[in-house]
Parts: structure tokens; C-alpha cells; sequence
């Protein structure tokens, strides 16, 4: 290929994809760290409460979590829950309870979705076929931008012959020893 040919393509695919590779970008720094906070939603209202639990966890199926939200107030689709470490806990799309198994406390969390990061986040939850395709169309086209630059300068100390095959192999070398010693 053409010295211009490789550039005009490296340009064109940089330019078209510039928006999903920062959305990309940005929501992928946020879920990193969505263990420590929660950027796809925040709280709007805690609330403490007092329930009396089944003695027998055996007793806390789906239906009783369902019916407790109803019973809480809570007029919500039920995601999921569960029991474990003395906690039973419900997932609902708005609301978030947890109650300890022992003393029956525990807290209502309501939250609201956080407008545009929710959005983005999604980017990398998105299972659809039509998203799994087009995915893998941006995946290509991020390795032939990444080929691509390796040649848009050919010749001199900053060439990929020169210096960027010695940052192009560390910067294989950094994820794979991370991935081998963490």
C-alpha cells in the first residue's frame, strides 16, 4: 500500500470511530471502578427499616422477596435477590434493599440513573446482534488503525522501524505481565 493510502485510511477510520473510542474510553475508566461507586446511577433516598424475616432462609424465595418490595412500598420490577454473609438482599431496577438476616434492619436505597453515563455505560453491556456486529466491525477497524499508524512515518529516528516497534512491544509486554503476576 501507498504511503497516502495507509494515512488517508488511518484519518478516515480515526475520524469516523472518534466518538465510540472516547464513549468507549470514558465508560470503561467508570466501570473500572464501579466497585468503589456507582456511576451508572446515584441515590436520591435512603430509608432505614425494621422486617421481620423467616427464620428458615430457605423461606426467603423470589416470591417472598417480591412480595416484601410490595409490602416496602416499592412498585419496582425485581431483578434479582439473594442471601448471603447474614444479608438478604433485593435488586430492583430502582431500588437496591438490604436487611440483615439476624436483626431484621436494614435500608431501602432508592436511585435514579445517572443521564448520559448510564447510556455509556451500556455501550459495554449491549449482548444485541446487531451491536455484537457492529462491535466487531470497530474492533477491525481499531486494529487497522493500529497497523495503520505503525507506517505513517517510514522513515527516521521516530519511524516504527526505528523507535515504535521497542514502545509498540512494552506496551504488549506491560498488560500481559500484569495479567501472568496480579
Amino acid at each position: 500500500m501507498k504511503q497516502a493510502t495507509i494515512r488517508n485510511l488511518h484519518r478516515d477510520l480515526g475520524y469516523f470511530y472518534i466518538g465510540l473510542i472516547i464513549s468507549f474510553a470514558f465508560s470503561g475508566i467508570l466501570m473500572n471502578h464501579r466497585d468503589s461507586w456507582h456511576p451508572e446511577k446515584y441515590t436520591i433516598e435512603t430509608k432505614a427499616i425494621d422486617v421481620k424475616l423467616p427464620s428458615d432462609e430457605k423461606d426467603i424465595t423470589e416470591d417472598y422477596a417480591k412480595e416484601l418490595g410490595k409490602t416496602l412500598g416499592i412498585d419496582d420490577k425485581m431483578r434479582r435477590h439473594k442471601v448471603d454473609e447474614g444479608k438478604f438482599k433485593i435488586s430492583f431496577e430502582k431500588h437496591d434493599v438490604e436487611i440483615d438476616t439476624k436483626t431484621g434492619k436494614g435500608e431501602i436505597v432508592s436511585y435514579i440513573k445517572t443521564p448520559i453515563i448510564s447510556q455509556m455505560m451500556k455501550l459495554h453491556k449491549n449482548n444485541s446482534n446487531w451491536w455484537i456486529y457492529y462491535g466487531d466491525i470497530f474492533g477491525i477497524s481499531l486494529i487497522v488503525i493500529a497497523i495503520t499508524g505503525t507506517f505513517m512515518i517510514s522513515a527516521g529516528k521516530f519511524s516504527f522501524k526505528n523507535r515504535g516497534w521497542k514502545l509498540a512491544l512494552a506496551g504488549i509486554i506491560f498488560p500481559l505481565l500484569i495479567l501472568l503476576f496480579v
